[in-house]
């Protein structure tokens, strides 16, 4: 739960540095009403991602959840641009998916790198409880890939490829 919060929290934060860095180039008042005013469209179509790929599943994760949700923010913000009469230039349009992919996908990008020790520590405690000969019978083998798996997905929300590998062979 923590970590879906904070997916939303690190993509909302990037949405308004986006438009803050934007009113500042080009001169406009950093109010709230005026950083309210442009970042809704993008705030809206961040949430319908994060709603439409359902992020709590593995908010962390750079593919697919982050660049489907960052895909999904840039094309809801500018439908509702358009909607509403305001700038979806081709330019702007460049523009924002630039930044927004460098700063959506940036910050998962460090969370990824920084918890990778986390997903480490239950990969390896997964192939330790293996060693100790816990597998004894194939019911039981099943029990502990399974057992493995699960305890992967809680770390991070994803099982790597190298669990599934790993899963697999004890089966």
């Amino acid at each position: 739960m923590m970590r879906s919060v904070g997916a939303l929290v690190g993509d909302a934060l990037a949405v308004l540095l986006f438009v803050a860095i934007g009113l500042m180039q080009h001169a406009t008042p950093l109010t709230t009403s005026t950083v309210g005013l442009v970042a809704w469209p993008f705030l809206v179509g961040m949430l319908l991602g994060h709603l439409t790929i359902r992020s709590w599943r593995a908010p962390f994760a750079l593919w697919p959840h982050g660049v489907f949700i960052w895909a999904i923010t840039i094309a809801a913000a500018m439908a509702i641009r358009t909607l509403f009469g305001a700038g979806t230039e081709t330019s702007f349009i460049i523009v924002t998916a630039t930044f927004l992919a460098l700063f959506m996908l940036g910050w998962r990008a460090v969370a990824s790198f920084v918890t990778r020790r986390e997903r480490r520590e239950v990969i390896d405690a997964a192939q330790l409880r293996r060693a100790d000969g816990t597998a004894g019978t194939d019911a039981t083998d099943e029990t502990d890939a399974t057992d493995d798996e699960n305890a992967s997905v809680d770390a991070d929300n994803t099982v790597s490829a190298a669990e599934d590998a790993t899963a697999d062979e004890s089966r």
